[in-house]
């Protein structure tokens, strides 16, 4: 027999699943974190969930070694379920007594002029390939598409006619992505 908190474990993932629209990769990290927090915590019941496990739960990711960014997720997991039970008014935890670690700011490693200069002009042949080389850096570059949506490219996603396409993205959400002059004239050539 399955336990009140599998039961409600369960509606949740499938309401991020349904009426979220989340991604089966999405629901899957969810179950793994709740999961981990439920057999950590031994709990059976919604109403077992209390500040003194969650603390003992953050102490055992902490010992994991897990990095602060990743304990977060666990615990945005736990967060967003306690909302959820909120939302279908079950009495339970108030989710906003869950605060997210602190982190550090994220520094980014960014290209210089120089070298994103150099990286623009190495493919300098007029070949067929170099053409097509030239193209794919100068949008990556100047549009800021994710590799996975350059990829999914073909030669009937543009209208040369507009500076403009649009692109199906991360979430399945579909976004508007500007050409810059030299994107359009390397994406003629």
């Amino acid at each position: 027999m399955s336990s009140e908190v599998d039961v409600w474990r369960r509606q949740f993932l499938e309401h991020l699943e349904i009426e979220k629209g989340r991604s089966l990769k999405t629901v899957e990290n969810y179950d793994r974190y709740l999961t981990d927090f439920f057999t950590f915590s031994k709990i059976n019941t919604i109403k077992q969930i209390d500040d003194e496990r969650i603390r003992e739960w953050r102490l055992a990711l902490n010992r994991r070694g897990l990095k602060k960014n990743t304990q977060n997720y666990y615990l945005i997991a736990l967060r967003t379920f306690l909302k959820h039970l909120s939302w279908r008014c079950v009495d339970s935890l108030a989710p906003n007594r869950i605060e997210l670690a602190k982190t550090g700011a994220r520094e980014l490693d960014l290209i210089s002029t120089a070298e994103l200069e150099r990286l623009l002009n190495a493919p300098n042949g007029k070949d067929e390939k170099s053409l097509r080389d030239k193209a794919i850096l100068e949008l990556f570059f100047s549009t800021g598409l994710r590799v996975s949506e350059l990829c999914s490219l073909d030669r009937d996603s543009f209208d040369l006619k507009q500076d403009e396409f649009s692109v199906r993205g991360k979430g399945e959400k579909v976004r508007l992505v500007f050409l810059s002059p030299a994107a359009r004239e390397d994406l003629q050539n």
